[in-house]
């Protein structure tokens, strides 16, 4: 007998608990990650170790991919994993995990208006005014403790509204280009495409230096292990035995769940949250429920 069955609806829901709680998570590990090395160090190793941990299945499965398809892994590897990587501990230099968190909820809705414009995904109006609730959330969040784009909470924000676009892209590009292909040689071989360039982007900057000089940069490091092993890789391959068992909207009950862990977490870090982006994330799920539940 079986004991991890996803067939059974009590698995697919302990599953959706554990996506929340990791992905939920992955805004403060990249926090703690970034108390040593640089935005930019943080991001690289991240995928790095991610790379190297797919690398045996990216080895031994690299002949059966047909080349018509790496364009469009290339895109996948960019737009999401790689880019947006940099863009959130960018993001994270300027404010707190926890709204970090909340933000990340913008990319369905961004998922499906990049679908309709650029992808000719068919929608209907009730989609479009949850975009629009979600854009008003958005606003909400990002100018809960007021509107100054010099300000450094506002203007870092928009680094996570760039990642999401980028995560849309993505989405998008695997509906549309890549649905021939197993999911999980998708969610690998994106990284055969970012890992190695990354490598020797982070060996030419001073994060050895770092490593065997900063105190902290050990406990970092540990961080940024558990946000690439646990956050990246088993992560993914958890998010698509989900979906090969239920379906996709199942899945995306993550998405409701996940900012609720990283608010969670920045309680606990001693992060302020106000009610305006208390309310401003409320608006976003509401907006994500029309975009998912009306098709």
């Amino acid at each position: 007998m079986k004991f991890f069955d996803l067939s059974k609806p009590v698995w697919q829901f302990v599953s959706i608990i554990i996506l929340a709680f990791v992905w939920g998570s992955s805004f403060i590990l990249m926090k703690r990650g970034l108390v040593s090395y640089s935005s930019g160090q943080v991001a690289a190793l991240r995928m790095i170790i991610a790379f190297l941990c797919f690398l045996p299945f990216i080895l031994y499965n690299f002949k059966k991919v047909d080349k018509k398809y790496w364009k469009h892994l290339i895109i996948v590897g960019l737009f999401g994993n790689g880019i947006p990587a940099f863009l959130f501990t960018k993001a994270e230099t300027g404010i707190s995990s926890s709204l970090a968190g909340m933000l990340n909820s913008l990319v369905p809705l961004f998922t499906i208006t990049l679908g309709v414009l650029f992808f000719k995904v068919p929608t209907n109006k009730l989609k479009f005014i949850g975009v629009f609730i979600g854009l008003i959330g958005a606003i909400m969040l990002i100018t809960g403790n007021g509107f100054d784009i010099a300000e450094s909470e506002t203007s870092y924000s928009f680094y996570v509204v760039a990642a999401t676009l980028c995560y849309a892209i993505s989405v998008n590009t695997i509906k549309k280009y890549l649905q021939e292909v197993n999911s999980f040689v998708v969610s690998s071989f994106a990284f055969l495409f970012i890992g190695p360039p990354l490598l020797v982007y982070l060996f030419s900057t001073d994060f050895l230096t770092v490593t065997f000089n900063n105190p902290e940069a050990t406990t970092s490091l540990g961080f940024i292990i558990i946000l690439a092993v646990f956050g990246t890789t088993l992560s993914l391959i958890l998010f698509n035995m989900l979906v090969k068992q239920t379906t996709a909207l199942i899945a995306s009950t993550t998405t409701y769940l996940i900012p609720v862990f990283a608010i969670m977490w920045g309680i606990f870090d001693g992060e302020l949250i106000n009610l305006i982006q208390v309310l401003g994330i409320v608006v976003i799920l509401v907006g994500i429920y029309f975009v998912n539940r009306f098709k």
